[in-house]
């Protein structure tokens, strides 16, 4: 294994409809500067990478219409390094289609997909961790994803329960358990058997599409005619033909539950997915109320544990509030409980059927 053999596919087609209003169609989470560093998260992302996988090795998976946004925030990339999806169809085809495109170019290479969205606080730790798990997968054919100590009962992540070591840090995966009911998460938690499926994954080129084509003969079915095609010029027609015909299905539930190859390495890398308001403000900078203020300016009375998001040119003053999430974004105001955030998605959903897209 050399390092002109690592690969990265940061995947970045999401909407993130769990951080509206701030998150929108028009610009998801991934392209936005939550913490005022003067970068989005999806720039932080690819800053990280680059420091351990060369930089033409470094492929973004993303919608159509976000091509200019990927372009105007990471202009160090080559066009052909943007991977356009004409629709969207889930983690596995997003997945699978890189794999196909990045064996075109390189039948060694060794891939880490990652998120664009996430957030590391132990950036040494973390890139340790990949190395050695890049080292890991190419010497087998195994899938590995990263394990996350779990410190609360949290529903909104997939599960994942270790079977016997397989030493320096590695472990066989028993189950695989995709975003549990809140009473079976405790259960995983209290046991100390379960850790948290960060959603980042390492493994070879050839295990990951051997495993695709046994697993989901259906993408495969797609996908896998165009292996002569990828990486030429007549790629972006057979996607576009092919690629809104492939079943809509995560790799969690398609892949990693089902196959008896998957391993875990497991971390401590202060990680968030920064998947939802609830964990941002987990992040956040607090008073000695709780109230956490981003990005603007804030009057705050008899309130406490709220979190406070408005464009930095607005004033907030709040009197007697608790536990409330307030946030402004362009055309709309949120205000709802905090501990509700899992009713944004209907919010939102209500918004688009009785008001149509210009609030979405």
């Amino acid at each position: 294994m050399t390092g002109k053999d690592n690969y990265c596919v940061i995947m970045g087609g999401g909407i993130g409809s769990r951080f509206w209003p701030f998150s929108r169609k028009s610009l998801p989470k991934q392209f936005l500067d939550f913490f005022g560093t003067g970068r989005s998260l999806l720039q932080q992302t690819f800053d990280r990478f680059k420091k351990v996988i060369p930089t033409e090795n470094i492929l973004i998976v993303t919608n159509t219409i976000y091509a200019d946004l990927v372009k105007e925030q990471l202009p160090e990339l080559d066009k052909r390094q943007i991977l356009l999806e004409p629709a969207r169809r889930n983690t596995a085809p997003c997945i699978a289609w890189a794999a196909y495109h990045i064996r075109a170019l390189n039948p060694n290479a060794n891939i880490v997909v990652a998120p664009s969205d996430h957030l590391i606080l132990k950036e040494e730790e973390f890139l340790s961790a990949i190395e050695k798990g890049l080292d890991f997968v190419s010497r087998s054919e195994k899938l590995l994803t990263l394990g996350i100590k779990p410190n609360r009962p949290e529903t909104g992540y997939g599960y994942i329960q270790i079977d016997e070591p397989a030493g320096n840090n590695f472990y066989k995966v028993k189950t695989f358990t995709e975003k549990p009911e809140l009473e079976l998460a405790k259960v995983f938690v209290d046991s100390g058997e379960f850790y948290w499926n960060s959603g980042l994954f390492m493994w070879n080129v050839n295990s990951i599409i051997k495993t695709e084509e046994l697993l989901l003969p259906e993408l495969a079915s797609k996908l896998a005619p165009g292996k002569d095609i990828y990486g030429t010029d007549k790629e972006a027609a057979f996607i576009e033909e092919n690629f809104p015909a492939c079943p809509n299905v995560s790799i969690d539930f398609g892949i990693m539950e089902k196959a008896d190859n998957v391993y875990v390495s497991l971390g401590d890398f202060g990680w968030s997915d920064l998947g939802t308001w609830g964990s941002l403000y987990d992040l956040s900078e607090k008073d000695m109320d709780g109230n956490a203020a981003l990005s603007c300016n804030s009057l705050i009375y008899n309130s406490k544990d709220n979190i406070v998001v408005l464009p930095n040119n607005k004033l907030a003053v709040i009197d007697g509030l608790e536990g409330y999430l307030v946030a402004e974004s362009n055309n709309v105001l949120l205000i709802c409980p905090k501990n509700e955030e899992h009713a944004i998605r209907k919010y939102v959903n209500d918004a688009q059927m009785q008001l149509g897209d210009d609030y979405i």
